[in-house]
C-alpha cells in the first residue's frame, strides 16, 4: 500500500470501530515497514467498541521518555511493557506522591467538581497561604495522558512557584470514561470548539473558580503537557477572551488533527494550519519542546509559534544557554512593535517527552532542563487581558 492508501484504510477502520487494527496499520507505516498485503494487521487484541476513542493518543506516549542521566527521573515502572499499539495494556503503577511534594506548608489543595451539558470533571484547586480575599491570578494546568492532578502538581511543582507569587492553580482531571488513558481528547473536532465538549468543561471550571474565589479576571492563564498542552492550545484558540496567555509543553497546535490517523501523522511529522484567523494580536504563548522528543515531534513547537503569530509582525531575538550540568537550550523571543515579548519558544537540546526542570516526585519529568514551571509563570504574569486590549 502507498501511504495515502494506508491512511484511507486506517480512517475506514477507525470509523468502523476497529481502532486497534487502525493503530497497528498506521504504526507500521510510520516505522517505514512495507505492507505485505492489503488487509490491516491485527494485534491479537479485540477491537474496542465503536465510538470509543483509543486509550491514548500520545502514541507510545510514555515509552519514548527522555534519556535522562539521573535515574531518579525515570518512571517507577517500565512503561513500555504496559503498551500495545496506542493503548495502555495496563495502568501505570506508581506510588502516589506525598502531599509534601504537592502543597507547601500553610497552603490548601481543595477538591471540586464542575458539570454542564457536556458532562462533568473533577478538579483540584491550590490556594496559596498568602490569599486573604484579594484578587489574585489563576493558572489552569492540564495534565498529560495517564497522569492525575496530584501527579502533575508534584512533577511540575507549580504550586510551590505559585505560593511564591500568590496565585491560584487549578488542575482539571480527565475521566477514564472519556478516555481510557485519561488523555484530553484534543484531536476530536467535537473537543476543539467553543461552548461544547471538553473546552466548555475546562472553561466552566475556570469560571466556577472565578465565581467562588477572588480571581483577577485580567490574569487567568492555561497551560498543559503533551495531550494537555494540545488541549491548552485549543483553549487559547477558542477562549482567547478568557485566558490572558497560554503555555504549551511538548504539545501540538490547535487544529493539528481531526481524527486518529491525522493525530498520529501530526505527532510524528508536525501538523496543523500555519495560521489561525484572528481579528487582533496573538494570544501570548510560551512553548517548551525537547528536540529529541520521539512522541510528539519538535516540529510541532515551531508550528505552534507560526500559527500563533499568523500575519502579525514581530522581531525575533535568539538567546542560547545551558543549565549547569544539564541541557542546552535555544530561547527565541518574539516582540511586538512596543518591544514587549508576546511569544517565547524554548527548544531544549537533548530532551525528550518530559516536563523540563520538573521533579521526579511526578511522572514524565526531566530535572536537567531549564525550569519550565518558573519560566512559564514568569511569562504569564507579564501579560494580562487589558494589555491585549490596549
Amino acid at each position: 500500500m502507498l501511504n495515502h492508501d494506508i491512511i484511507r484504510e486506517a480512517t475506514r477502520l477507525t470509523r468502523s470501530g476497529q481502532l486497534v487494527e487502525a493503530t497497528a496499520l498506521l504504526q507500521r507505516m510510520l516505522r517505514g515497514e512495507k505492507e505485505r498485503g492489503t488487509t490491516a494487521p491485527t494485534t491479537g487484541h479485540p477491537a474496542p467498541a465503536a465510538g470509543i476513542e483509543p486509550p491514548t493518543i500520545e502514541a507510545k506516549a510514555n515509552a519514548a521518555e527522555t534519556r535522562r542521566p539521573r535515574p531518579a527521573a525515570q518512571p517507577a515502572v517500565d512503561i513500555a511493557k504496559n503498551l500495545h499499539g496506542l493503548g495502555l495494556g495496563g495502568a501505570l503503577r506508581r506510588a502516589p506522591p506525598s502531599m509534601a511534594d504537592i502543597v507547601p506548608d500553610g497552603a490548601r489543595f481543595l477538591e471540586g467538581v464542575y458539570a454542564n451539558a457536556a458532562g462533568s470533571r473533577a478538579y483540584r484547586l491550590f490556594i496559596p497561604s498568602g490569599y486573604h480575599g484579594q484578587a489574585i491570578p489563576l493558572v489552569i494546568m492540564l495534565h498529560g495522558c495517564t497522569q492525575s492532578p496530584e501527579d502533575f502538581a508534584a512533577g511540575t511543582r507549580m504550586n510551590f512557584i505559585a505560593e511564591e507569587q500568590t496565585c491560584f492553580v487549578a488542575y482539571p482531571a480527565q475521566r477514564a470514561e472519556a478516555n481510557q488513558a485519561k488523555c484530553w481528547n484534543w484531536f476530536r473536532p467535537a473537543d476543539q470548539q467553543r461552548g461544547a465538549g471538553e473546552p466548555s468543561l475546562i472553561a466552566g471550571i475556570t469560571r466556577q473558580i472565578m465565581c467562588d474565589h477572588s480571581v483577577d479576571p485580567e490574569r487567568v492563564y492555561v497551560a498543559g503537557l503533551s495531550a494537555g498542552a494540545a488541549a491548552a492550545a485549543v483553549m487559547g484558540s477558542t477562549y482567547g477572551d478568557l485566558y490572558a496567555a497560554i503555555g504549551i509543553h511538548s504539545g501540538l497546535a490547535c487544529g493539528a488533527a481531526s481524527d486518529l490517523p491525522s493525530a498520529l501523522m501530526a505527532m510524528k511529522q508536525g501538523g496543523g494550519p500555519e495560521a489561525m484567523p484572528s481579528g487582533g494580536p496573538p494570544v501570548p504563548t510560551i512553548v517548551f519542546h525537547g528536540d529529541r522528543d520521539t512522541t510528539v515531534h519538535s516540529k510541532n513547537g515551531a508550528r505552534i509559534v507560526r500559527q500563533s503569530l499568523g500575519g502579525f509582525r514581530t522581531k525575533a531575538k535568539v538567546h542560547r544557554g545551558r543549565v549547569p550540568g544539564g541541557h542546552a537550550y535555544t530561547r527565541t523571543i518574539h516582540t511586538d512593535a512596543g518591544g514587549r515579548g508576546i511569544l517565547e519558544h524554548w527548544e531544549i537540546h537533548g530532551a525528550g517527552h518530559a516536563w523540563s526542570g520538573g521533579s521526579p516526585a511526578g511522572s514524565y519529568t526531566d530535572p536537567d532542563g531549564p525550569d519550565a514551571t518558573r519560566e512559564m509563570l514568569r511569562f504569564f504574569l507579564e501579560h494580562s487581558l487589558q494589555q491585549r486590549r490596549n
